[in-house]
């Protein structure tokens, strides 16, 4: 019997190279309400993703074939998809870990092993993160996305205004630092220091601020 205090319809992809891992999370979140597709690494995914837009990817860092980041980059640069939440699981907790997938494009980073409580929690949170910033069309009743909040004394360096133009171009951390010959951790800090300064949580909030506020 599902839980009918969940709001139900929405479409979760499951990535991950552990059988037993997928078989656990996608019958706890199809218990909840949620319909759960499944893929074994990036790739197939990606075969997943040219037939059908999830409302949100939950996704392995570490796998075959093709890894966590490699896909959230492809997705970040997707125009139609690059709205769709990502959360990260990955066994691998330390902090510079965490900010480098946060950085790469990921919404949520989370750490194995996790109650299955705090993962749903965290997928509702994004969902309706994610409800009140999409510009996606098919979403039915929506109305505008409001501006993002940012504070009005923000202020950026040379280098991180070039570096945010290039992030609401779609642009990854990687693709940016060959634009501008320096390494990918450079960028990546340069990211963290402007979502320190503005009080957005994500690169996709940081973009859109980017095109609002004329900064791109």
């Amino acid at each position: 019997m599902k839980d009918n205090g969940v709001r139900t319809n929405k479409r979760l992809l499951l990535i991950d190279d552990d059988p037993n891992l997928i078989l656990l999370v996608k019958d706890y979140l199809e218990f909840r309400g949620y319909d759960v597709i499944t893929a074994e690494n990036g790739r197939e995914a990606l075969d997943v993703l040219a037939q059908d837009i999830p409302d949100m990817i939950i996704c392995d860092v570490m796998m075959p074939e093709m890894d966590g980041y490699a896909l959230v980059e492809y997705v970040r640069q997707d125009p139609s998809m690059n709205w769709v939440p990502v959360l990260f699981l990955s066994a691998k907790g330390q902090s510079n870990d965490r900010v480098k997938g946060l950085n790469t494009g990921a919404d949520v980073y989370m750490v194995k092993p996790f109650e299955p409580e705090e993962l749903v929690a965290q997928v509702e949170s994004s969902l309706r993160q994610a409800s009140r910033l999409t510009t996606r069309p098919q979403t039915p009743g929506g109305e505008p996305p409001s501006n993002i909040q940012v504070p009005a004394n923000v202020e950026l360096t040379p280098t991180e205004l070039k570096v945010v133009q290039f992030v609401a171009r779609g642009l990854a951390n990687r693709e940016i630092a060959q634009e501008l010959n320096v390494s990918q951790r450079t960028i990546e800090s340069h990211v963290s220091n402007m979502l320190g300064k503005t009080g957005l949580h994500n690169r996709t909030e940081l973009a859109r601020w980017a095109i609002e506020s004329s900064q791109a």
